[in-house]
């Protein structure tokens, strides 16, 4: 009975315990594995969830509305809410419960999840180590519920467990029903630089004020859903959130002198700003370049004195899952307006002077470049608003996202920090649509929202400029990782609290899978087209792994089980090594063998260091109908842009690809003299030594010095997949032959890609031949930028 309950437990959660590594169809065999069909590894389409991964007949979600009135009492750093919900019965299934998310009580010593790791003696212990280690605080934190009652105001029985809260419901709540019920609570606001976590407040000793970035800050309901019912896991710090869909209307009071910026429209503008600002607010409505509609002379003036006046905004968000918000008289404010398939989006920023120079430049065009682009490879954006807060974080909510990017006191920056604030806006923006729009479960699958926005967020960073130095999505960036010990490993399918290297595993692997099979695999076409048809099927709606799977397969005609096995569900890595080349000229009547013992020495180059470009940025610039942001508006060109076309040179040789041609018929040897006198025929023998499956990509250079690459599809392991022996013949003598030269598989170990062997440099060596010595180009701490001012 114990066992065959787990075995139940396994097939539910989409095998968990056995994944695809572990379940071979063929075991012994150097063939029927990889390229199986992954069949009862996914869950049975149903009416529901179709088998071509499109929402079925009878698909249903919940909703749930929100009316919320709340009040920041700064001087006790303190908040108080009320919320009136209205929950809507959609599924076919009876409730006599609801599950409610209570997200503050991460920071309660008494109702958090009690997740614990392992912890060693550290060499060196902060104050807030200190704190953490004595399970003492100064005040308690976390959600404190007092009064749980109907629309009538009859008290309701509820359960407080941990970060989650059940409300028994008064009577049982049928299919097509509502419910609508009240909540107060409160909670003391935590120091987010000291308690961490996405919501808080932020401190500035210089100036004394705070800065509060409020989020999962009311309790909020839980997804009940057709593939696993309530998603009431408890709330640990990584698996982030499930959240269902509805309307809200909130009204914050705050200080008067405070700025919010929040999800949704601002109802009362009219209200809670200046006629100044009112009226630069309705010039940004149709201006071509950004506004500032709280400026940096009003912001720094407020620091100076704190109102004990209050103000209320009120807004207003239709079809979200949540609500967030930022508060501060520390804010600037700007704004401009961008066209999405004709309809206008409010792109906006909010920060303090200590972003100013940064910001003021950069972040609301970052945000209106993030909402074009991925509405391009997605779905039109929907919402009338996107914004970015600075805030020392990085955090993403509908319509508006916290991030981080702070100047030097003199105004100026490093390169670092610019491209690493550029990365994050966009990075936190495009959450709008991944999992904002396409909502997915983040709590079970956090690479369904962070890896497929990372991958996006590449794709756009790519257009940015193509220079940007993207640091996640390229096939040879997750080679490092790929190449850890199996105890560091863990596939990708793994639930989000079970994940070591949560970087590595969650944001990185899934983007660069989508980019292999975006650029080596289907093609950019074909899989533009599928991604851009699971973002349409889902947007609104509760996918799953197997809905993304199903649907990319769907719209492409691929068969592509091979690669979700080996890429999402194993740990396996591509080392494809070429083992042996033999050659033979049909007027030589001989057939010599040519590898690392070969007395032939051909006259092979070494590689040139520095010289390596990425495959999206060659074809980037090859596509002629593409134009980068930072020619589209030249005032996103800084010292750096100019700094970095001075350091990189790329070996742009243009290099010929060829298609494999189809097998000729038996010739006599007469008319294959005829036919291949005097050319050159090449067997290669490969293997598969990593135990992931992957396209070969050769590429071959003459003895006159020119180039040619063949690509051999995937499929030619599925007969053998430890082993190939393929056969090419070449109209001139080939000198030298490399693997995968744009480094397109992620393949570990480059050593055995070539013929003849070199030693490739290793990476201090690149460094050092690139800084000149075995320092870099900067010293001390002074940024290029403040060395070019002095």
């Amino acid at each position: 009975m114990i066992k065959t309950l787990i075995s139940f437990i396994c097939l539910v959660t989409w095998s968990l315990c056995l994944t695809a590594q572990d379940i071979k169809n063929n075991p012994g065999s150097n063939h029927g594995n990889r390229f199986e069909q992954l069949g009862t590894i996914l869950p049975t389409p149903n009416e529901y969830r179709t088998a071509s991964g499109a929402p079925g007949a009878k698909y249903w979600q919940q909703r749930c509305d929100y009316a919320i009135v709340c009040e920041l009492d700064e001087p006790n750093r303190r908040l108080t809410g009320k919320e009136t919900l209205t929950y809507f019965n959609n599924s076919p299934d009876q409730l006599t419960y609801l599950w409610l998310q209570l997200d503050e009580n991460q920071h309660s010593t008494k109702n958090n999840a009690g997740y614990q790791s392992n912890s060693f003696l550290p060499k060196v212990v902060s104050e807030a180590d200190l704190v953490r280690l004595s399970g003492k605080s100064d005040k308690e934190y976390g959600h404190n519920i007092t009064k749980v009652t109907d629309a009538l105001g009859k008290n309701l029985q509820f359960t407080v467990n941990k970060t989650m809260m059940r409300v028994e419901l008064p009577a049982t709540l049928k299919p097509g029903q509502q419910f609508i019920f009240k909540i107060e609570w409160n909670y003391n606001i935590t120091d987010r630089l000291k308690s961490g976590g996405r919501g808080g407040y932020e401190n500035f000793p210089e100036d004394g004020n705070d800065l509060y970035t409020m989020a999962q800050w009311y309790p909020r309901l839980c997804v009940y859903s057709d593939f696993q019912g309530w998603q009431n896991h408890q709330f640990a710090g990584s698996g982030e959130f499930a959240l269902t869909f509805g309307n809200f209307k909130v009204a914050i009071t705050v200080p008067a002198d405070h700025v919010v910026l929040a999800t949704g429209e601002g109802q009362n503008y009219a209200q809670v700003l200046t006629p100044a600002q009112l009226a630069r607010w309705q010039k940004a409505q149709t201006a071509k370049d950004v506004t500032e509609i709280v400026t940096l002379q009003e912001a720094t003036a407020r620091e100076k004195q704190k109102s004990t006046q209050k103000k209320t905004w009120i807004f207003k968000a239709d079809m979200v899952r949540d609500f967030a918000w930022g508060s501060s008289r520390k804010f600037i404010w700007d704004a401009m307006p961008i066209r999405v398939e004709g309809k206008k989006v409010m792109c906006m920023s909010g920060y303090g002077k200590e972003a100013y120079n940064l910001y003021r430049k950069y972040s609301t065009k970052a945000v209106a470049h993030t909402i074009t682009t991925y509405s391009k490879f997605t779905i039109p954006y929907p919402y009338p608003v996107a914004q970015s807060l600075e805030a020392a974080n990085g955090m993403e909510y509908p319509m508006i996202c916290f991030n981080y990017g702070r100047t030097e006191k003199d105004g100026t920056y490093s390169e670092g920090t610019k491209n690493g604030m550029l990365g994050v806006v966009i990075h936190e923006v495009g959450h709008n649509f991944f999992p904002m729009i396409i909502n997915s479960d983040e709590r079970q699958w956090t690479w369904m929202d962070e890896g497929l926005n990372t991958f996006v967020q590449y794709l756009s960073e790519e257009l940015w400029d193509n220079k940007f130095p993207v640091g996640r999505g390229p096939a040879y960036k997750i080679v490092d990782y790929m190449k850890l010990p199996a105890d560091q490993l863990e596939p990708i399918m793994t639930n989000s609290e079970n994940i070591i290297q949560f970087g590595p595993n969650a944001y990185s692997k899934p983007a660069t899978g989508l980019n292999i099979l975006r650029e080596t695999i289907m093609g950019r076409n074909l899989f533009d087209y599928s991604f851009k048809e699971y973002a349409r099927r889902w947007a609104f709606k509760h996918p799953t792994p197997a809905d993304l799977f199903r649907t990319m397969e769907d719209a492409s005609g691929e068969d592509l089980d091979w690669f979700w096995r080996g890429w999402f569900y194993s740990t396996d890595a591509c080392d494809i090594s070429l083992d042996t080349v033999k050659w033979a000229n049909l007027s030589l009547e001989s057939v010599a063998p040519r590898g690392n013992g070969n007395t032939m020495k051909p006259n092979v180059a070494k590689p040139l260091l520095n010289t390596f470009d990425d495959i999206s940025k060659i074809r980037n610039r090859e596509d002629k109908s593409i134009v980068f942001a930072t020619d589209a508006d030249t005032s996103l060109r800084d010292f750096y842009w100019n700094y970095a076309r001075d350091l990189v040179k790329v070996d742009n040789t243009p290099v010929e690809i060829t298609i494999p041609a189809a097998p000729l018929d038996s010739f006599t040897n007469e008319q294959k003299t005829t036919l291949a006198g005097g050319k050159n025929m090449y067997e290669l023998t490969l293997s598969n030594k990593g135990g992931l499956v992957m396209p070969i990509i050769i590429e071959w250079t003459f003895k006159d010095g020119t180039k040619e690459i063949d690509r051999i599809p995937v499929q030619i392991w599925r007969k053998n997949e430890n082993k190939v022996t393929k056969t090419f013949m070449k109209e001139k003598e080939v000198a030298s032959i490399k693997l995968d030269p744009l480094r397109e598989t992620a393949d570990i170990n480059e050593q055995n890609n070539v013929w003849p062997s070199f030693t490739t440099p290793s990476k201090f060596q690149l460094y050092k031949a690139r800084t000149g010595g075995g320092r870099g180009a900067a010293s001390g701490n002074v940024n290029p930028m403040q060395k070019q001012i002095k």
